[in-house]
């Protein structure tokens, strides 16, 4: 006879065989695998979700620049997320860069039909758009995808100039004045990135209008990354995703950042790439304590390690 299902074995294989969450991922594809919907996936996988990415566009790059973009059409874009959504339970999205003003528009129709589910939205430089492209897009952003926007994310140097464009203090933006024009555009929170301290560490701020929530304090890295933007969104993305608290995810994000970033490796003339799977590492690998992969926390070093 099948077992009843309040059978305790019998949930408990249930449990054991349950599916991941969902996060569904709307980004560039581009050839490096630093960036884009691979950083992406890969960074959603360590979290413990499964990642469903949704390609908007195709970059041409190296690890230095990118040289050129192909938009992918923006019915298409939609065709791609709504053959997963409707498959597929989803518990996240995670917003990286969405090719033009058009797909701004359609991936941000999509969300309006999940308006219960979190979304991280990623902003990064943009200096492969000309300025009408650029004015363009950033414009289509704040009006779109903002409004559906639990946390933005991004360098302080790059929410300044999109949030604050006529910024002309003697002093930076603080995080709080940040949260408070995002929160004008309809997004509950900013995570602000690379906030530069006069002690060679950098500040990451998670932040409301009403003031800071929490962040963490890392020593700045003596290197030039490239898709650490699209690791840290994603990541924070999937913890939603899970189930963890917002303020504790933030906190696991960005651990696991500046772990990736500290296990980064250079694998061309560009820059470096950060490591997401450092804690993978075969057990012959981690016999040095302190070494990416082995949990065991050292003093930071100045400068940082790079493989």
């Amino acid at each position: 006879m099948n077992p009843t299902p309040e059978n305790p074995d019998n949930e408990a294989v249930a449990e054991e065989d349950a599916a991941p969450p969902c996060v569904l991922s709307f980004n560039a594809a581009e050839p490096t695998g630093a960036a884009g919907t691979a950083a992406d996936v890969a960074s959603i996988v360590a979290m413990g979700a499964h990642a469903l990415p949704v390609t908007t566009a195709l970059l041409v790059r190296d690890t230095a620049e990118v040289f050129d973009q192909h938009v992918i059409d923006s019915e298409v874009v939609s065709e791609q997320a709504r053959s997963v959504l409707e498959d597929m339970p989803t518990a996240a999205f995670k917003v990286g860069f969405l090719g033009s003003a058009e797909g701004v528009s359609a991936v941000a129709e999509v969300l309006s039909d999940y308006p219960d589910l979190p979304v991280v939205t990623h902003l990064g430089h943009l200096t492969w758009l000309d300025d009408e492209q650029q004015s363009s897009y950033l414009d289509a952003l704040r009006e779109l995808v903002l409004p559906q926007t639990t946390v933005l994310v991004g360098n302080h140097q790059v929410l300044t100039e999109f949030l604050l464009p006529d910024w002309d203090g003697s002093r930076p933006a603080s995080a709080r004045e940040l949260a408070v024009e995002a929160n004008k555009l309809g997004a509950a929170h900013v995570l602000v990135t690379g906030i530069q301290l006069p002690n060679g560490f950098i500040d990451n701020v998670l932040a409301g209008p009403q003031g800071p929530i929490t962040g963490e304090k890392f020593e700045r890295f003596e290197a030039s990354f490239v898709g650490a933007g699209d690791t840290l969104s994603a990541a924070l993305a999937a913890l939603l995703g899970v189930g963890v608290e917002l303020h504790e995810a933030v906190g696991e994000a960005l651990t696991f950042l500046d772990q990736a970033l500290d296990a980064g490796f250079q694998p061309g003339m560009g820059h470096v790439v950060p490591d997401r799977f450092f804690w993978a590492l075969p057990a012959d690998e981690e016999a040095n304590p302190g070494e990416a992969g082995t949990g065991d926390e050292l003093p930071p070093t100045n400068p940082r390690r790079m493989h």
